[in-house]
């Protein structure tokens, strides 16, 4: 399968050469979603998928074309981008990993979220290209969406043979439970149902940013219940807590006004179940998944690594990549740890070095987003960034029950970029054909609803 993963990526990389920047991040998507993430050619000692391969032509091509419509510029969020891995390489040089495995590792991290996050901030420009790359979405992921719910009902993958020619990601070999009330956890091309499952949670709520900003809103509509059907078709609660909560972040912008009494009341609520009940507030929250026993495990894994002396003498840099903790007879009496939790992966990884890094990323990135709103004359394009808000906050969320690993790790860099850069791109506009519409508020007293089509 070597030679054909090196075909297909040839393929793309070509016609990456051949199209616009955004039709090659359409491409770019299309790699990711339909070609088997655990396919890869070998050179050296690092592994390219197709993803890969295609994420280095599309820099080539940016970095060598000599018409932009601005210089590119640096802002805080994409040096902190940069210094997040610095502060893991570092954490990882002070800790108990391998050095070699470390490297390796890192350097693969590069290929699919450093260099996606910025071929993304480099073909973004403007807001129509922005808007091209979101029907690109929803064109790529709409049949991947049919496909997972046919294997769902049936069991037939259509990608399935492939996986006898499996290369382990990361090192490991993950399982996908086959069966749950009776339905196949759909995975077509992903290493596992939840990765699945994640990918439509994840670009979803970015893409129903087009409701507000296309005349064609039935097909709109079609193609945002087939992602919601993708996330259905895995049958895995990851997902599904962060399609449910990106849903109601985004179902709230009628109402944002009031976020701040949205957020009071959630923070009462929380802390109501710290003081009235003896359990945590995650435990509370652990059981709105499809399975008891798995969060009775995530929840125990917080108190365990937080809480019971997990992280003892590793705070600072953590146990190192690829070093098991050894939490695993605490927690369930099983021989590994399955860190479930991002953030506690993150944390048992490289410490308080790099978890801090990866919190201040998240951090300026919600900041750029809240420059984009305040920098928006119009409503469809507040509804634009509040849609890629509620992207990043049902992840944000699902990221406690579940860590990334292959084609979401990629899409969330890329949701980061899109933070980037809608301070750049909305609010313009003399790039969209518009039509005279209602007020909706006192800060758009000037302001024009679009009306757009390309």
């Amino acid at each position: 399968m070597e030679a054909l993963t090196l075909i297909v990526g040839c393929v793309l990389a070509v016609m990456v050469f051949f199209v616009r920047p955004v039709y090659g991040l359409i491409l770019y998507v299309g790699a990711i979603a339909w070609y088997p993430s655990y396919l890869m050619v070998s050179v050296g000692t690092i592994d390219f998928t197709v993803r890969r391969i295609v994420v280095l032509a599309l820099l080539a091509k940016l970095l060598l074309q000599t018409k932009a419509a601005r210089p590119f510029r640096f802002v805080l969020l994409d040096k902190l981008v940069v210094a997040y891995f610095a502060a893991e390489l570092l954490a990882g040089a002070f800790s108990g990993s391998s050095m070699m495995a470390l490297l390796e590792n890192r350097a693969g991290a590069v290929f699919d979220m450093v260099l996606p996050y910025f071929a993304v901030r480099l073909a973004i420009q403007t807001r129509q290209q922005y808007l091209q790359l979101l029907k690109g979405i929803l064109l790529v992921a709409a049949p991947l969406a049919v496909v997972g719910f046919g294997e769902c009902l049936t069991g037939w993958n259509p990608l399935g043979f492939l996986r006898v020619y499996e290369t382990a990601e990361a090192g490991t070999v993950y399982y996908t439970a086959p069966e749950r009330f009776g339905l196949i956890r759909a995975s077509v091309g992903f290493s596992h149902s939840i990765m699945y499952g994640l990918f439509f949670a994840m670009l979803g709520p970015a893409c129903a940013g087009l409701l507000h900003n296309t005349r064609e809103k039935i097909v709109c509509w079609i193609g945002l219940a087939l992602m919601g059907l993708g996330v259905f078709s895995s049958v895995s609660s990851g997902p599904v807590f962060a399609a449910v909560m990106a849903l109601g972040f985004v179902a709230f912008f009628p109402w944002r006004r009031h976020w701040k009494v949205a957020v009071t009341v959630v923070v009462l609520m929380c802390a109501s179940v710290e003081i009235v009940s003896n359990r945590h507030f995650y435990d509370v929250l652990g059981r709105f998944t499809f399975s008891s026993q798995t969060a009775w495990y995530r929840s125990r894994l917080i108190d365990v690594a937080l809480f019971e002396g997990g992280m003892s003498n590793h705070w600072l840099t953590g146990f190192g990549y690829n070093v098991d903790p050894g939490w695993g007879p605490r927690l369930d009496g099983r021989s590994y740890t399955d860190t479930v939790n991002h953030y506690i992966l993150e944390l048992h990884r490289f410490g308080l070095v790099g978890l801090v890094p990866f919190l201040a990323v998240n951090i300026v990135a919600v900041k750029r987003l809240r420059k984009a709103y305040r920098a928006s004359a119009l409503t469809a394009d507040r509804w634009l960034v509040w849609c890629v808000s509620g992207g990043l906050v049902g992840l944000w969320g699902a990221m406690m029950s579940v860590s990334l690993f292959g084609p979401p790790t990629t899409v969330y860099f890329m949701l980061l970029a899109f933070a980037g850069l809608l301070p750049e791109v909305v609010g313009d506009p003399a790039k969209m054909r518009v039509k005279v519409g209602r007020v909706r508020g006192p800060t758009e007293a000037a302001a024009v609803q679009p009306s757009i089509s390309y």
